[in-house]
């Protein structure tokens, strides 16, 4: 192979010492000096000593962030300022409006073609703001994102990074905006109304301005190159300065009939269905529910029917759980 794409394949290498491609690459470099291109093999050598390195300070960082932050929150325990959830635990398979799909496909295709907008002076959209009614797929749709465009996952933990201790919070804030600034990942700012606040809002005025004018300063700065997620269903209490630093603002509502009948028979699916339940009925029957609300209202009518050693679910089954859900939601 010609000695220039060689080294160009080395500098692209970004891996630990005992990832299969950098054994290869190392491999590559032992035979190149088993054919006498001393030269050429103490270069590679060098590019890939170089990468390993530098993945491998980068994942001390990290870990300084993501592993043990924060001691003075306990006497006791250190708390990561987030955590990173595995990607077979990833959530990604949603039911959306075709409107909501599509904004999300965007997202997504624009990220992969990040490099070919560059060349035209363009930008993906990285920073992302979701809002609408709870249960209705906000995190779930970071999560999903997080899987399709391949980039690990990590979920911020507030409890660590709001701290009692006056300028504390505003420390660890930036700590964790500064440990992503060349780390690809998705970043979820989940209940992001808890660091972003109408600065109008509550009594310690001082203390929320702070904190709130931090959040929009490293949201103007954002210049990593992952995605950051954040998701709220108070987003009338956000600060208005807050949504303008997004680049994408995207409602996630609440399931509409085609959807919910799409949920209900995904969920009922591993379960014989009575002929007597017509799912477009209790489509229109369930307008209103959170897709969450569906999804157990369909897991907890085949648990009934289970208990009961009935094989198949029925109107009773479907019925009864729909009422139950229906007299918590109106004592809420």
């Amino acid at each position: 192979m010609n000695k220039d794409i060689l080294k160009r394949l080395f500098r692209s290498i970004d891996g630990k010492p005992d990832d299969d491609i950098v054994k290869v690459a190392y491999d590559i470099v032992k035979d190149e000096e088993n054919k006498g291109h001393h030269l050429l093999s103490k270069q590679l050598k060098a590019i890939l000593d170089q990468n390993v390195t530098t993945s491998k300070k980068l994942d001390n960082q990290l870990k300084d962030i993501f592993s043990i932050s924060n001691n003075r929150l306990s006497k006791s325990k250190s708390f990561p300022l987030a955590v990173q959830i595995p990607r077979e635990e990833l959530r990604h398979h949603m039911v959306l409006s075709d409107d909501i799909e599509n904004k999300f496909l965007l997202i997504e295709k624009e990220y992969v073609a990040r490099e070919r907008l560059a060349h035209f002076g363009l930008k993906p959209k990285q920073k992302i703001l979701f809002y609408g009614p709870s249960g209705c797929g906000k995190s779930m749709g970071a999560e999903r994102l997080a899987w399709n465009i391949g980039l690990p996952f990590y979920k911020v933990r507030f409890e660590a990074v709001i701290s009692s201790f006056l300028g504390e919070s505003l420390s660890n804030l930036k700590k964790l905006f500064d440990s992503i600034n060349d780390f690809p990942c998705v970043l979820l700012l989940d209940e992001f109304d808890i660091i972003a606040k109408s600065r109008n809002y509550g009594q310690d005025v001082g203390e929320m301005h702070r904190l709130v004018n931090m959040v929009l300063f490293l949201l103007e700065e954002y210049k990593a190159p992952g995605l950051l997620i954040a998701t709220t269903n108070l987003e009338t209490s956000l600060d208005k300065a807050v949504f303008r630093r997004f680049d994408e603002v995207l409602e996630v509502k609440k399931p509409e009939e085609k959807e919910i009948y799409t949920l209900l028979k995904m969920t009922l699916s591993a379960t014989k269905v009575s002929k007597e339940v017509n799912l477009k009925d209790y489509s229109k029957k369930l307008l209103g529910f959170s897709s969450a609300e569906i999804v157990k209202i369909a897991e907890n009518a085949s648990k009934l029917s289970v208990i009961n050693n009935i094989e198949i679910i029925n109107k009773i089954h479907l019925d009864t759980i729909i009422k139950e859900f229906a007299r918590f939601n109106n004592n809420q």
